[in-house]
């Protein structure tokens, strides 16, 4: 019995909610601001959005048609449709390792994160980080990271709501989550965008934001916009695949992917609206890194008016963000060991989240009691980097590129034609459609094999 055999999204309006917060998460939210702030902002922003139409878009199409396609998890959605093209059952490798490693590998250190919007929400909300100066904002965010027991803590919490959610299955459980926080997250951050253009210097956000430096354009921000693109929409890893199974024939695939991409650009675009008045209102540096939203936001929140209750809604805002994502990540293994095994759900669920909380404690401790411990650093590719570190780079820098290379070659080439028309265009060869297999077949897999090779030997 296939994980999906009987069992549907119970509205397109359900599904699309799940989609966007598979999509919507720390990358658009934390990870976006910054690559923008340290790529040249407008010039970024605009080859960002280039990039989602070229290389996110048409590979989240073929992610979600394989998997409404195959009717069940990635290795076995893969197997089932490279078994109707006619193709090699052993495809569902690129599932195995995608959906069952990359996934549970990404969960592991994106829950650490996940951990750190928890215990901000609630040092904003309890008044601690109240007129702290810069490097007491600093030193919060070191002692968080010094502690294991806290850092831990923090971590087990969020891991454990993901698997406690994702255990509830598809209606009681993804379900029920997205439907309360998704519209609450678009609210807040509406919210956000609104207090921060009061307060903060909105108008030279507009400028750094969307008046391109077409002179800042070279081949490192071309990569960095590509990159940001494929990661925010949160293709490569089969996430959207394990989505895609529970889809019915009647949803449109190229409107539901537009709709999707559209929504995670646009929380990508309201985050940066949200946090760089503020950071210009202060002079502070925009290209400040990870920290910005870690330590440069806590210092500016804690000094203007209003930021006790607006800064625990960023937090807060942040959280949902990252737990939406969390849950899409666990679908995957979740699906595939109960397609390979008799596991009910919630044993699934309990199971491949103990691999990624047991993964996950050596991230966490890699700030503190692991932090000289490089498990890789005799390889010079991984010299120097942590568990987190290093977790990190096999997920975004490695399985992400090369799994979205894979999946496009897969859906672009040994697909066969008629049934990715059938599932994303009812049959019809329309233009949209010959764009879309131009674009899988030969546009996407060559511009991630060049990120692929920035991102690792560049």
């Amino acid at each position: 019995m296939t994980t999906s055999e009987g069992l549907h999204w119970s509205s397109r309006f359900t599904f699309l909610m799940a989609a966007v917060g598979c999509a919507v998460g720390l990358g658009n939210i934390w990870r976006f601001p910054y690559t923008a702030g340290v790529s040249g902002g407008g010039a970024f922003v605009l080859i960002y959005l280039g990039a989602i139409v070229l290389l996110a878009l048409p590979v989240l199409m073929a992610e979600l048609m394989i998997g409404r396609r195959g009717a069940a998890g990635p290795p076995a959605a893969i197997a089932a449709v490279a078994r109707e093209s006619g193709r090699s059952r052993n495809w569902r490798w690129m599932g195995v390792l995608l959906g069952g490693l990359g996934a549970l590998l990404a969960l592991s250190f994106y829950a650490v994160v996940g951990g750190w919007t928890l215990a901000y929400a609630f040092k904003m909300g309890s008044g601690q980080l109240q007129q702290v100066t810069a490097d007491e904002a600093t030193l919060v965010f070191d002692v968080l990271n010094s502690s294991p027991g806290n850092l831990l803590a923090w971590f087990t919490v969020f891991i454990g709501a993901t698997v406690f959610i994702s255990a509830g299955g598809l209606h009681s459980g993804i379900e029920r989550a997205v439907k309360i926080m998704m519209p609450a997250l678009f609210v807040m951050l509406v919210a956000m965008v609104v207090y921060s253009a009061t307060v903060g210097d909105i108008g030279r956000t507009l400028s750094f934001l969307f008046t391109p430096d077409f002179s800042k354009i070279n081949a490192k921000v071309v990569m960095a916009a590509f990159g940001q693109a494929f990661f925010t929409v949160s293709v490569g890893i089969t996430n959207m695949m394990a989505y895609g199974a529970y889809l019915q024939k009647s949803t449109r695939l190229p409107h539901a992917s537009v709709i999707i991409v559209g929504a995670d650009t646009m929380v990508a675009l309201l985050a940066g609206l949200a946090i760089f008045p503020i950071i210009f209102m202060y002079g502070l540096e925009p290209g400040a890194g990870p920290g910005l939203v870690f330590m440069t936001l806590p210092f500016a929140f804690g000094q203007i008016p209003g930021g006790l209750v607006f800064g625990t809604l960023f937090f807060v805002l942040l959280f949902f963000a990252a737990l939406t994502s969390s849950i899409a990540m666990l679908e995957a293994p979740v699906a595939w060991l109960r397609d390979a095994t008799s596991l009910s759900r919630r044993a699934a669920a309990l199971v491949a989240g103990s691999i990624s909380f047991t993964l996950g404690i050596l991230a966490a401790l890699s700030f503190n009691v692991l932090s000289d411990t490089h498990p890789l650093g005799s390889i010079a590719l991984f010299e120097g980097k942590t568990f987190f570190d290093l977790f990190d780079f096999l997920v975004t820098n490695i399985m992400m590129p090369l799994g979205g290379i894979l999946i496009a070659v897969f859906a672009g080439w040994f697909v066969k034609t008629q049934f990715s028309r059938d599932e994303m265009f009812e049959g019809k060869d329309t233009i949209g459609y010959r764009l879309w297999l131009f674009l899988v077949r030969f546009l996407a897999p060559a511009i991630l094999a060049f990120v692929f090779y920035d991102m690792t030997i560049g």
